[in-house]
């Protein structure tokens, strides 16, 4: 009976271990789960970030931060077979190709 209490212990901290572990790694998933293929407004778009496809997610993932308000904002995931989106990705490869 005096095993039960060691047993738990070492359950405990292989759980909580395990959990940092996850912690320590990263989001490993896909961000967008809804893509907006509409074209939006190139002047309410205040930034955008290409995730490339990698383990975390065989998506090309494309969100843009969108002016919503005065003062606020928020994330939108943009379809990235949409040819508006991909002129905005060839654009923004080729200033980063011209500014190296």
């Amino acid at each position: 009976m005096n095993i039960l209490p060691f047993l738990a212990v070492c359950l405990t901290y292989l759980v909580l271990s395990e959990g940092r572990a996850i912690e320590i790694a990263g989001e490993l998933r896909c961000q967008c789960v809804k893509t907006e293929s509409k074209p939006i407004p190139l002047r309410q778009i205040l930034n955008f970030a290409i995730i490339p496809k990698g383990a975390h997610c065989r998506n090309l993932e494309v969100i843009a931060t969108v002016k919503t308000g005065k003062e606020t904002s928020q994330e939108i995931c943009l379809e990235p077979t949409a040819p508006w989106v991909k002129r905005i990705i060839d654009k923004t490869l080729d200033s980063s190709k011209k500014t190296k």
